[in-house]
């Protein structure tokens, strides 16, 4: 899989997306609704209202880039948010793209008591 740079900002389209649009339409959508800037270098996700497809739009400083992911089963997990966007790292966003849940809490293996 083509992974974006360590430290890239990663942002979810919170709710439905046509997943008729294209890459220009998306990055409209980015500017104009969510009030980002397409060009900046952030990953932004899509999905549709199935569930099982996403796009992830991302301009990698020569062009956009526009890449399309479809689970055979099941659906990719999305946050519902009224905020309009979700802020991910990424490896949330990897984790998100293999088809699992990307929201469980990292385990803390630290003990608690010595003894």
């Amino acid at each position: 899989m083509i992974t974006p740079p360590p430290g890239v900002q990663v942002y979810l389209a919170c709710g439905y997306t046509d997943m008729r649009k294209g890459m220009a339409t998306l990055a409209m959508l980015v500017q104009q609704t969510l009030g980002h800037d397409p060009f900046a270098g952030a990953v932004y996700a899509f999905r549709g209202r199935r569930g099982g497809l996403i796009k992830v739009l991302w301009h990698d400083g020569v062009g956009m880039c526009l890449f399309i992911k479809r689970l055979e089963r099941g659906q990719f997990v999305w946050p519902m948010s009224a905020s309009g966007t979700v802020a991910l790292t990424a490896g949330q966003l990897s984790t998100l793209l293999e088809g699992c849940e990307w929201r469980a809490l990292a385990r803390n293996l630290r003990p608690e008591l010595a003894g």
